[in-house]
């Protein structure tokens, strides 16, 4: 299989790589760039520990092949709070007590962020849909559910 070039941005940096056509953007950014915090765990679609933000929008990155990232923006959690400051959705899940092993918690945030950015009021309701494809087997959801609902609140007071 012959690679092809792509270029986009990810947690503000410009990147430019050879692909193979066939390999996902998880793996890229796992393997490739060393971007860690997006989690491989279904590699389906079906538990969320892979979800990065595409120009805003919260996908599974072990189903988009990078091919397509080809001139977007992504965001990974590792571009999520600034250097020595975590992001109101970081606190509120530490505040809350919203993670356990860690695993599903990136994944979360970013389905989290996608939310407030489009819905910076959004209710208990819309917060359980936008989580809904984010599968947590250690806390539950009432923490993580109270910790998006309080860090929308802190956002919009800032």
């Amino acid at each position: 299989m012959s690679e092809k070039a792509i270029q986009f941005t990810v947690n503000g940096k410009s990147i430019q790589l050879l692909v193979k056509p066939n390999s996902t953007l998880l793996e890229i950014l796992r393997d490739e760039l060393k971007l860690t915090g997006t989690k491989k765990g279904c590699n389906r679609g079906d538990c969320g520990a892979c979800t990065v933000l595409i120009d805003g929008k919260a996908v599974n990155s072990c189903l988009f092949l990078a091919v397509k990232a080809n001139g977007k923006t992504i965001l990974t959690v590792e571009g999520l709070g600034e250097p020595g400051k975590l992001h109101p959705l970081q606190e509120a899940l530490i505040e809350y007590a919203g993670l356990q092993c860690g695993y599903c918690t990136p994944g979360i945030l970013l389905s989290a962020k996608a939310l407030l950015d489009e819905k910076p009021s959004p209710t208990e309701e819309d917060v359980r849909r936008a989580l809904a494809g984010n599968l947590c087997r250690c806390t539950g959801y009432t923490q993580i559910i109270g910790a998006v609902l309080s860090a929308a609140d802190k956002m919009r007071l800032k």
